[in-house]
């Protein structure tokens, strides 16, 4: 959640609900004066949807026509709260004809679906055409935090149903496998090697030093200004 890498446009979230919404706008904005093809990306759940600074950073993006995706991962609750309790509406796409752009929904546990949505969001964006509101229809198999076992607001049969039916992963190695040609014994493999890969970032982390009392306050100003 805490993740920022410029390198690769990552520009960092906070704990905010729905904070990171204007921010994309502002990248948006920020790409459209420098005449850039960069394409701002806000991603946030459906809770956040209800925030006034989704309404209001919709409203200036599409008055601006800038190029911003807003994607809502709707896991169907908002902390423990189901959607049906804090919204009215079902379908979230329906609230971007307010600000007359498009909004989509998506399976959102379908990996090629979001793709080509979101592909197609990208290039409306980057081709001048302003934002598109993606709501990626998808649910949380876990607790909202790692103290939260997820069963005082939902039932442990519904979850299970949606991991047989719905888990993203299993559905995209079966288009792989019957329709891609693509043997098990490579996935086998590529799975080896992302487990490599995680074990070698945890190593990393647990034998990197513990951070100094006087860097706490690094990087929360330009320039890295110092008290």
């Amino acid at each position: 959640m805490h993740i920022a890498d410029k390198e690769t446009g990552i520009l960092g979230a906070n704990g905010v609900v729905g904070a990171g919404i204007p921010l994309a706008a502002g990248a948006a904005l920020s790409a459209k004066l420098r005449g850039t093809q960069q394409v701002a990306v806000s991603f946030f759940g459906d809770g956040a949807t209800n925030q006034g600074i989704f309404h209001e950073t919709l409203n200036l993006a599409a008055v601006w026509e800038l190029p911003v995706v807003f994607v809502c991962e709707n896991n169907r609750f908002g902390m423990g709260t189901p959607q049906s309790e804090h919204q009215r509406i079902e379908d979230i796409a329906v609230r971007a004809p307010s600000y007359d752009i498009p909004g989509v929904t998506v399976d959102g546990n379908d990996v090629l679906k979001v793709y080509a949505a979101a592909d197609e969001a990208v290039t409306r964006a980057r081709e001048g055409g302003g934002p598109t509101l993606l709501n990626c229809d998808t649910y949380r198999f876990r607790g909202h935090h790692i103290g939260d076992p997820g069963t005082s607001y939902r039932d442990r049969e519904e979850v299970q149903e949606q991991e047989r039916q719905r888990d993203p992963i299993r559905r995209l190695t079966e288009v792989l496998t019957e329709e891609e040609g693509v043997s098990e014994d490579e996935l086998s493999a590529i799975e080896a090697e992302l487990a490599k890969e995680l074990e070698s970032a945890l190593e990393f982390a647990k034998n990197s030093p513990e951070p100094l009392p006087e860097d706490a306050l690094n990087d929360l100003y330009a320039g890295s200004i110092q008290p």
